[in-house]
């Protein structure tokens, strides 16, 4: 870096700005018509973005158009950097320094820019902060303004909710990351927090911005009230240390209070169903075993026709609700829509053009102003009256419900439709956003305008035909405003009136005093009816903003909608029904099927590969004080872990209010999921694939109730066989070990020996999956029956994936002889000849051990 003698005025603005931004925030600062990046951020930028490196004087240097600097910021914050933007804060004047200001600081989690959010996805900043007391936390989605925060005496209760929300950015104490990466075994709550930041963008600030007492002065402040209690929340709650972080953070990002939160929710892990960060994974419910939205059960269930209603139910099924009368009303009303199908129709086609109202709310209020978002709350409203029209003919609860929640602000309505053009631009400064017949005044400067043009027209006319230049043209170049040009092969016919401006390679141009009059006018007429535009946008903006609660309600209850009518479009198409919820503590299924593979399977990219097949329905009971325990064995590919799981999936659909892939279906509220299935292992944590399912099965068993659903799948697999069954086997007893109830669990195992144990524990059930065999060869039915199976079917299996034949015969003579228990297995090959030993002198260098 340059001493700073030596740096220019600009520079020196440069650095000033520089020197308070955030350590690592990459400065676009804006120089004319882009935005310049310099030394270490240009070689990031360059390199990112994929943009050339040059130098200024000695150090490095990149730029990119203003106009373009959407199309590379969403690369750097994919990239994991934060981006500061420095724009003039007044024209330029020669021989005059032009005003520079920080303008925002755009992260992961505070960015607001439609190119740079995914719409159908929430957009997380979260912030954590842990204590004697237990963990607190709090969320914001800058962008639409939901705001809530937690606290849990167990890390695990909180955690699952968090793990869901998939937060793009964490805001944490400064030193806590690394206090929980190096913090002793036993501290599992420490490592499940590390393993949560692990991966994510982790932002540190100083500890005082996470006290509750400053905290709760900065909410109040953000929210606009003089205390909490209209939001059932007490001014001492340790949740509001975290959110108050959220809200400095967004404010120094914005440089500006955020004005889009519209209030403050607690979430209480106790009125949600619970699902660990494993049990997410394993069942594939926000992404698939490949990381991709594409296969998971989000995926699978999402019929959404906007953005608003995309998210929702992602936010649904992140926390699902333990409130039976608000499951049963989100379930009939799936089933009201779904017995309207001409109106369904007609409903899901009105929703279509309603816009993102909560994001576009989101921008107004935050100084992020398009004219398109302004068409987008009127396309919006249009759509309103028609809706209410199609809600009356529908059953109770649409015909009353939603009628109430949603408003068709006549007079909104009709103002933006009276106000805004057909054909919007995407900036402002373009002009043509007010419809014409508007606004009087701006009439009256337009005409002007165009009087003027004409005049040109007509001057260019006239001029071909007094000079004989038939080629003559009237044009305008922002530099030079408007002249006359006229090529070189006729520049002897140029009259002694026409003063000359410019040379270009083929042509001359020049200008008239008349010419030069007009210039004036036109110009100046035009940046009047600019600035008459901007002040009419801005009291149409005005007008929005006044009734923004009323918009945010509406578009709750569009998204909700969207959602329900969703749901029973995917009822039709995939045959589902609509389950029972109750009380209960039984969980009975009858011909169950697993959502995403089932889809799957009629794909048609997959169609061709499995031969087109059908999925085959399966039935399930359970009870945690009757069956409360099925024990399924069989051989691996004949769908053991397809059907725990789809048991799994089931039970997630029915109480998130949604129908469910089965013929018949009664569930009794269930308030966790936790599940053990595939392998994994966690090396950078010095965690084998085993210790990573003693890890997930400990959680189980410390954290389960009676009024939880647990699947496992292949406990123990991971050991010496004895160990393996042991930990199997006494798994299975500590979940049966309450004498009257006990958690609702299927348990998948290739241990034939668990099968003993129905004869001595009077709530285990065994059940097998069919297979027939033909010539050695088996056939998977997929048919889950009672009873155990005989055998596990290994080698057959090893055949059908391609294990060479002689492996197959060796294999099947070694499993003869320990069936017999034989014990005098000879080898089947000649053993390798000893190699020949070879004696090291000793060093006096020591070899470090190998751990």
């Amino acid at each position: 870096m340059c001493a700073a003698k030596k740096l220019t005025p600009m520079m020196q603005q440069y650095f000033e700005v520089k020197r308070g931004l955030p350590k690592g925030t990459l400065l676009l600062f804006r120089l004319g018509d882009f935005y310049e990046i310099f030394y270490e951020d240009a070689e990031i930028a360059s390199r990112v973005c994929g943009i050339t490196l040059t130098k200024r004087q000695d150090y490095p240097m990149a730029g990119v158009p203003y106009h373009a600097v959407d199309n590379y910021v969403p690369k750097l914050l994919a990239a994991g950097h934060k981006v500061a933007i420095c724009d003039q804060a007044e024209p330029a004047q020669a021989g005059k320094l032009v005003k520079r200001a920080l303008t925002r600081i755009l992260s992961p989690g505070t960015t607001l820019e439609a190119n740079q959010l995914d719409e159908s996805r929430n957009h997380y900043l979260c912030a954590l902060h842990r204590d004697k007391h237990g963990l607190h936390a709090a969320w914001l989605d800058l962008s639409t303004g939901e705001f809530q925060l937690a606290t849990d005496r167990h890390v695990a209760d909180l955690l699952p909710v968090l793990t869901a929300l998939e937060p793009a950015e964490l805001l944490l104490i400064e030193g806590d990351a690394a206090k929980w990466r190096d913090a002793p075994h036993e501290d599992v709550d420490a490592h499940a927090l590390h393993d949560f930041c692990h991966g994510r963008l982790v932002t540190e600030l100083p500890g005082y911005h996470f006290e509750t007492a400053d905290g709760a002065r900065t909410v109040l402040d953000a929210l606009g009230v003089l205390n909490l209690e209209g939001f059932g929340l007490d001014e001492k709650h340790p949740g509001l240390g975290p959110a108050g972080a959220l809200v400095y953070y967004a404010t120094e990002n914005l440089c500006a209070k955020p004005e889009n939160l519209r209030g403050l929710r607690e979430y209480r892990s106790a009125t949600t169903l619970l699902i660990d960060p494993a049990t997410l994974r394993n069942l594939e419910i926000f992404r698939s075993s490949r990381g991709t939205r594409g296969g998971s059960l989000l995926a699978a269930i999402n019929r959404t026709s906007t953005a608003a209603g995309a998210r929702l139910l992602e936010r649904w099924l992140s926390a699902p609700i333990l409130d039976l009368t608000e499951i049963r009303r989100r379930s009939n009303t799936v089933g009201e829509l779904l017995a309207e199908p001409m109106l369904l129709g007609e409903l899901r086609e009105t929703l279509r053009h309603i816009r993102d109202i909560p994001r576009i709310l989101g921008r107004l209020q935050n100084r992020l102003r398009n004219p398109r978002e302004l068409a987008g709350v009127r396309d919006t409203l249009l759509q309103a009256p028609d809706i209410h029209r199609l809600l009356a003919d529908f059953g109770e609860t649409l015909g009353r419900d939603y009628p109430a929640r949603i408003d068709e602000l006549p007079e909104l309505r009709q103002l933006l439709e009276r106000a805004l053009a057909d054909d919007m631009p995407s900036d402002i400064a373009e002009g043509g956003a007010i419809r014409e017949g508007f606004d009087a005044e701006l009439d009256r400067i337009r005409s002007l305008t165009r009087d003027n043009k004409t005049w040109l027209s007509e001057l260019e006319s006239s001029e071909q035909a007094r000079t004989g230049i038939r080629s003559l043209k009237v044009k305008y170049n922002g530099s030079f405003g408007y002249f006359i040009e006229v090529t070189k092969a006729n520049l002897h016919l140029v009259p002694d009136n026409y003063i000359r401006r410019s040379t270009t390679v083929n042509a001359e141009r020049f200008v008239t005093d008349d010419l030069k009059v007009k210039e004036k006018e036109i110009l100046h007429a035009e940046d009047n009816a600019l600035a008459r535009e901007r002040e009419l946008f801005n009291e149409l903006i005005t007008a929005i903003l006044d009734e923004s609660i009323a918009l945010a309600k509406t578009a709750d209850a569009l998204a909700e909608l969207d959602v329900l009518a969703g749901w029973a479009v995917l009822a039709r198409e995939w045959d589902y029904h609509q389950p029972q919820l109750d009380d209960s503590d039984v969980l009975e299924i009858t011909e169950g099927r697993h959502p995403v593979v089932e889809q799957m399977l009629k794909a048609p990219d997959t169609a061709v590969i499995r031969g087109n097949q059908s999925f085959v329905p399966n039935d399930t009971v359970l009870s945690s004080s009757g069956e409360q325990l099925a024990l399924i064995t069989g051989p691996n590919m004949a769908g053991k872990s397809t059907y725990i799981r789809q048991v799994a999936l089931i039970t997630l659909l029915a109480e998130v209010g949604c129908w469910v892939p089965a013929a018949k279906c009664r569930i009794g509220l269930v308030d966790r999921i936790f599940s053990r299935v595939g392998a994994s292992d966690d090396l950078a944590r010095g965690n084998s694939t085993f210790m990573v399912e003693m890890n997930e099965t400990a959680n189980i068993l410390n954290n389960a109730t009676t009024r939880s659903l647990i699947i496992l799948d292949e406990i123990g697999r991971g050991t010496s066989t004895y160990d393996g069954l042991s930990i199997a086997w006494a798994v299975v007893e500590h979940l049966h070990n309450d004498a009257d109830a006990g958690p609702r669990t299927l348990f998948a195992t290739h241990y034939q020996e668990l099968t003993q144990l129905e004869k001595s524990l009077s709530r285990l059930r065994n059940y097998s999956v069919a297979v027939k065999e033909w010539n050695d060869e088996i056939i998977f039915v997929h048919r889950i029956q009672p009873g155990a199976a005989d055998r596990s079917y290994g080698i057959q299996v090893a055949r059908l994936a391609g294990l060479p034949p002689a492996v197959i015969d060796r294999a099947k003579t070694i499993l003869g002889k320990l069936e017999s228990d034989d014990t005098s297995i000879e080898l089947s090959a000649p053993q390798a000849k000893p190699r020949k030993k070879i004696s090291v002198k000793p060093t006096d260098d020591a070899q470090m051990n190998l751990l």
